[in-house]
């Protein structure tokens, strides 16, 4: 007689469970949680993809528009000129000495700052008695405002001004510059102020990124004989290289978009004449001042895609290895 029990089988033993939906039910849970993770992407991202279109997109859209136009911002353009604004642009030695400006802006930063902020936190991250406060006084020039900054050193570099007078007293009249006038020296005069300016973000960043350097790391080196310096050169710099390059990386976007310190520090005359332009103070000066819409928006459109090639270049080159190694360390 066979069994009624459908857990038992012919000959009286224990037989499996029936399957059921059970994959399917797995495979709807799956499908489930990964509708829920994609809404989730879309709720978070989709108010700063659109601030981003509105503010960023558009506004390109528009500038790249405009600059194919002769329009003073009267009416609609109808003046179409193509691309002669660009071809303008390139022709003018004032833009040309503009784009030298922000050249050297560049290099200075790059080249000035970086030994002097890489010196003082290497300093500034030893234990000794006050070293807070100079961290504070490190950081002050770069949270004072920019125009404060400008009309501060404008008033130091004037030709009655305190630097002259300085120079003056301790007997050393020969120095005495119109700093901020003289067409040879007015440019280096501005990368000064903006190394005063600046220097203290590069201090602090690479402090930040010397706080993540492993103390146990400086006391094998030093327990193997290895002097302070050896230390820093073949353990701490090696570790420092990402915060160093992501500086590098910020400091040439701002040195080449640089505006209201140069703006409010320079005198127009002496900008005018292309000595202490650069890009974004010589698009303000004809763009807007002298109504040349069309023609300022081109020079916009030049300044973005100097500075969209030279982040993709800079990323593509040299923060390479820093963004695959983060994303390795994040798929271990």
């Amino acid at each position: 007689m066979t069994s009624t029990n459908p857990t038992l089988d012919l000959a009286g033993g224990a037989s499996a469970p029936p399957a059921g939906p059970r994959p399917a039910r797995r495979s709807s849970a799956r499908a489930a949680e990964t509708r829920r993770k994609w809404y989730e992407i879309i709720g978070l991202t989709t108010p700063a993809v659109i601030v981003y279109v509105m503010f960023v997109l558009v506004p390109m859209g528009f500038a790249f528009y405009y600059s194919l136009f002769r329009w003073r911002g009267v009416g609609p353009p109808t003046d179409y000129v193509g691309f002669d604004n660009y071809v303008l642009a390139f022709q003018d030695p004032i833009f040309l000495d503009a784009l030298r400006n922000n050249a050297i802006i560049v290099f200075g930063s790059l080249l000035i700052q970086g030994p002097i902020a890489l010196g003082v936190a290497l300093l500034l991250n030893r234990n000794f008695r006050g070293r807070t406060v100079f961290r504070l006084l490190a950081f002050v020039p770069y949270v004072l405002a920019e125009v404060t900054v400008g009309i501060m050193w404008k008033l130091l570099l004037s030709d009655a001004g305190t630097i002259n007078a300085m120079l003056e007293s301790l007997g050393l009249g020969g120095l005495v510059q119109a700093w901020l006038a003289d067409l040879d020296v007015v440019i280096w005069t501005l990368l000064a102020v903006l190394t005063w300016k600046y220097v203290g973000f590069a201090i602090i960043l690479l402090l930040a990124g010397l706080s993540n350097v492993p103390q146990e790391l400086n006391e094998a080196a030093a327990i193997d004989g290895a002097s302070w310096w050896q230390i820093q050169r073949h353990v701490t710099l090696p570790l420092l290289g990402p915060t160093i390059r992501i500086w590098m990386f910020l400091s040439m976007i701002g040195s080449l978009q640089v505006f209201d310190v140069i703006w409010v520090t320079s005198v127009p005359a002496v900008r005018s004449l292309g000595a202490s332009a650069t890009m974004a103070t010589y698009m303000v000066d004809n763009g807007f001042f002298a109504r040349l819409w069309g023609y300022g928006n081109a020079v916009a459109v030049i300044l973005f895609a100097i500075s969209f090639v030279a982040a993709v270049l800079f990323q593509r080159f040299l923060l390479r290895r820093d963004i695959e190694g983060a994303i390795t360390r994040r798929a271990n």
